[in-house]
């Protein structure tokens, strides 16, 4: 039997990189998936087609999930179409960088919106068919930075501490309800975003890995399926470095 088999998962920000990659593990695994995508409309598409001839249910929808009334439309919309919500990957987020004194209030403003305020649209709204069915796992896409802090990230690491806070906040209230709630913090993941970068930046973050590479977007997928399956049932308030000992 599969890890995730009879599960109905939603991911949001799930049209590339990490989001998508959370979107095939959970299929090859038996989830149903749920999914969202803001701007990559043909992406979003073809990742629908993509997951659905796996054998499962897919579906995609276009929504903001920093708007709390799309959200709560979101998770309403999920339950209708699949008939329940069993786990809940909050992976949308964004960066505007720049060091504090260049910083507008406009992008701060963007990046805790989307980041961290759209965790807590999702979850609220979930909260109620979760409750009922007396189970859930809800697994919120962190950072190293949220953990450290970084020059130049004031707002994208405010956004990712903020979301380490309201994962153990949300599994104290919930756990009593069979929800768990747990966070993931990816290290330097190779996506499309790296690789505008140069090689020799590159190559200075693998070597100053423990394990000399840069993760791949697999590497934090498969850390949300364990997060997202049975085999994590007695954990709960959690944070999982996916970073390759980059803070050890």
């Amino acid at each position: 039997m599969k890890l995730l088999e009879g599960k109905t998962a939603l991911i949001t920000g799930a049209s590339k990189g990490i989001g998508r990659a959370i979107a095939q593990k959970f299929a090859e695994q038996g989830a149903n998936v749920a999914f969202t995508y803001l701007s990559s409309v043909e992406k979003g598409q073809a990742l629908e087609q993509e997951l659905a001839s796996a054998g499962i249910k897919a579906k995609g929808y276009r929504s903001d999930a920093s708007d709390f009334a799309a959200a709560e439309q979101l998770i309403n919309d999920v339950v209708a179409d699949f008939g329940s919500l069993d786990i809940l990957v909050n992976n949308a987020g964004i960066t505007k960088d720049n060091l504090l004194l260049r910083l507008s209030e406009a992008d701060w403003d963007a990046v805790i919106n989307i980041n961290l305020k759209s965790c807590f649209n999702t979850v609220k709204a979930a909260t109620k068919t979760m409750m009922k069915q007396r189970s859930g796992s809800i697994i919120n896409m962190t950072s190293v930075v949220g953990l450290k802090g970084n020059a130049g990230q004031a707002n994208y690491a405010a956004s990712k501490a903020g979301i380490l806070g309201f994962t153990k906040s949300v599994a104290l209230e919930l756990g009593s309800r069979g929800i768990r709630s747990n966070a993931i913090a990816p290290g330097f993941i190779e996506t499309e975003m790296t690789e505008v970068l140069d090689e020799k930046t590159v190559q200075g973050w693998r070597d100053a890995i423990p394990l000399k590479r840069g993760g791949s977007p697999d590497d934090v997928a498969n850390a949300c399926v364990f997060l997202g399956s049975d085999m994590s049932a007695y954990i709960t308030g959690q944070t999982i470095q996916v970073d390759g000992g980059m803070l050890t």
